[in-house]
């Protein structure tokens, strides 16, 4: 199955604690259907300080289901993504505006 949400997609979280928050795809699990989002779904990593890093709180992106994401479209509105074939191609498309992604 094609890949509705790809890395480098400007995405809106649609459900739980981080709901209206945008973000872009840093990287895709597909078979887990999670993506983590930048600056979405925040967890604090406690790391001992060792040699070569400093150790503390460190902030880091954890993944989120697909199905909580949406994509932003053009207006800045959370919309489905759609395919269809152009000269050929098949390419992905806004369902709320019809253009292509």
């Amino acid at each position: 199955m094609a890949a509705k949400l790809k890395k480098g997609d400007k995405v809106v979280v649609l459900a739980g604690k981080d709901k209206g928050k945008t973000g872009e795809i840093s990287s895709v699990d597909p078979k887990a259907g999670k993506a983590v989002v930048d600056g979405v779904n925040i967890a604090i990593r406690h790391t001992r300080q060792s040699q070569t890093s400093q150790g503390g709180r460190i902030p880091k992106a954890v993944p989120i289901d697909l199905s909580n994401l949406a994509i932003v479209d053009g207006n800045g509105k959370a919309s489905r993504v759609g395919f269809r074939v152009e000269d050929g191609k098949k390419v992905r498309f806004y369902k709320t505006t019809g253009e292509a992604i």
